[in-house]
Order: C-alpha cells, then structure tokens, then sequence
C-alpha cells in the first residue's frame, strides 16, 4: 500500500463560494477556528471526565447541554449525539418496540428511514402532493393515524430536498389529540431559523450541528419533553451513569467544542432568519429571469434550501463536450462550487449567509453559463 496518498490531502472548496446546503450551514465560525486546534486530538474532552460526559465542567459541556441547548430549544432535556440519525435512531428504539409502525412524511430523509428499519419498525407515509410542490398536507397526519396506528409520528422541518417548511404546530396538534409522540426533524431548521419545541408541540426535536449549527461533524443534538428523559435516556444496570441509547457518551472530542464555540454566534445568527429568507426569495427571482429555470417546492420559498429544475442546462449539457459535468466546471472557474459534478438539470443549492456581493456572483455566473446555450 502506497502510504503516501493520504498525505497532501487538501479541500479544493476552501476558499471558494459552497452552495452545498450540507454546508452552508455548518461553516466554522471564527471563534471556532480559533479554539479548534487545542483540541482536535481523539477524545480531547475525555481528560476532563468523572464517568459522565455531559457533566464536565471544564470545559463548560455541562452548562451547554444542561441550560444554554435546552434554553435555545425551548425543550427540558437536551443531549448531544453522534449525528441527528443516531438521535432519531436512540428515539425510535427507545419509544418503539419491533413491529411497530413510525408514521413519517413523503419528504423524510433517508435516514429517517435507515434509522426506522435499525429499529425494525414498519414505516408508514404521508405522500406529498408530487411535482412541482411536493407539499405535505398536515391534515393527512389525522386520517393516517386512525388508519395505521402508529407508536411515533415524525416529520421533516424543513426538508433537505425542496426546503418545504410544513405546519409543524398542526401536526403537533393533531398528534397531541391521538395521544402519539411527535419527532420533529430539524436537522435543517435548528443553527439556521428559530425554532421551539414546546411551541410545535414536539415531544422530540432533532437538529445536525454539522448541517446547521456551525461545528465540525458528525455531532447532533436531541431535544425533550421531561416526561421521556427515563425512557430514552435510561441508564446501564451495570454501569450507572451511562445512558444506554447513546451508548455511554455521546460525541467526544472536537465537534462537541466546535459547538460549543460556534454557539453564540448561531444562536445570533438566527434573529436574522428574516433576512436569509428574502435573500433566498431573491435569488430565486434573479435566477428564474435567465429563462428555464424553475424553483420545485413550495412558493415562495421560505427557506435557504432549494431546489431547481434547470432545462437550459441541461440541453447545454447536451451539446457540450463535459456533458454533465460541464456545469460544475463552469462554476468552479467562476469560484463557485458546491453542485454535485454531472447534475445540470435537477439540483439543489443553499444560500445561506451568502452576501449581497456573493449572491450577484452566483446569479452573474448562472447567467453567464446559460448564454453557452
């Protein structure tokens, strides 16, 4: 084996503009980078530990995940995990037993998914409404609930295709009237928009700190009503003050302190969802302008995720030598990646945080392209 390949190894994207929205929200702050390198050895946090991870004082862990996570979320509990998935995962296997059925909505990632079929759980939809909209009918939660019976309902706030913001206080509502516990996905929601447990009537909320929150990954977080603290976080019977959903301790190094340092940031950062929200509405117009290209989802969108169907790219595509991997070399000339190499006609961007300066590069860029037709 040539050891020598993994050495040199350099991200390309640095100091370009990243459309992806796996990470534009997960960009390290400035505070961030400046306390990453003292700890980004293995179990760096582990020196610090008396047998319970989220009670080290020094660093201040159990301040974060104690007061500061759960006063952000509005929820009682809060504990940090190895990824939203395995918080979904530690939810479903705790609340559920196998053969129970999980009521999702058409737009749950995948993992949602992967995390349901770990638990050996049947998976039961709400359809979404199909092309161009793929909206979610809130409603649907309360005939399906009669109809399959399920033992938890999840849904996806937003979701990571379209950027759909469903009524999640309807759902919860609903929910609450068939007396079934309600898991909200928040993995693109929580570090970028506001967003409160107890007002959408979560029993659960999840979120991504490496999506979302501006922190190394994978790390997660996992929010909850006091009344599932001893369900879902119970203890070991041989080891006491491990939580066995998390297998003992949750994450244990760098990410937990990039999220940490990175939090006051975020939780600034998120008053001004207001303003991500009509710069998206923006672009989205600008782009639209060129001429065959069409926001799916929702309109208008209310969120920095989007997806877009680009027919003059791709017809571009069909002429061009690159073929689909034209478009991704043309951006990357330009300064800008983050769409996936080989996509032109169906792709999804995020503009989150992006300035007015940037986002006139973006929009530049697009047309530019689009006059290669």
């Amino acid at each position: 084996m040539e050891l020598k390949q993994f050495t040199g190894i350099c991200r390309e994207s640095i100091n370009l503009i990243n459309l992806n929205p796996l990470q534009r929200g997960g960009l390290l702050s400035e505070e961030a980078r400046r306390v990453a390198p003292d700890w980004i050895d293995g179990y760096s946090v582990c020196d610090f530990c008396g047998g319970c991870l989220d009670r080290i004082k020094k660093p201040p862990i159990e301040e974060f995940v104690h007061k500061a996570l759960p006063e952000f979320l509005d929820c009682d509990v809060v504990r940090l995990t190895n990824g939203a998935r395995e918080a979904k995962f530690a939810i479903m296997h705790s609340v559920c037993r196998e053969g129970d059925t999980i009521l999702m909505d058409g737009n749950a990632h995948y993992s949602s998914y992967v995390a349901a079929e770990r638990a050996r759980l049947k998976i039961e939809l709400i359809e979404n409404s199909g092309h161009p909209e793929f909206k979610i009918n809130e409603d649907d939660y309360a005939k399906r609930i009669d109809e399959v019976k399920p033992k938890l309902v999840l849904l996806t706030y937003p979701d990571g295709n379209y950027g759909n913001l469903p009524d999640a206080r309807r759902v919860g509502k609903i929910c609450a009237e068939h007396d079934v516990p309600f898991l909200l996905n928040c993995a693109y929601a929580i570090g970028r928009m506001p967003i409160s447990a107890k007002k959408t009537g979560a029993d659960f909320i999840v979120g991504s700190g490496h999506k979302s929150m501006a922190s190394s990954g994978p790390i997660g977080v996992l929010g909850m009503k006091k009344e599932w603290e001893d369900i879902v976080l119970r203890k070991s019977e041989k080891y006491k003050g491990k939580e066995v959903e998390v297998l003992g301790c949750g994450p244990r190094g760098f990410s937990t302190i990039t999220l940490m340092a990175s939090f006051p940031s975020v939780v600034e950062r998120v008053k001004n969802w207001d303003k991500e929200v009509e710069n998206s509405q923006y672009f989205i117009k600008s782009i639209e302008a060129i001429g065959g290209i069409k926001q799916l989802g929702v309109r208008p969108t209310e969120h920095d995720l989007n997806f877009l169907e680009a027919e003059i790219f791709y017809e571009i595509s069909q002429k061009h030598k690159k073929k689909g991997f034209f478009l991704y070399h043309e951006l990357k000339k330009r300064g800008i990646v983050g769409i996936k190499p080989g996509l032109t006609k169906n792709f999804k961007l995020s503009t989150y945080q992006l300035n007015k300066e940037e986002l006139k590069k973006v929009i530049d860029s697009f047309q530019e392209i689009s006059r290669m037709n």
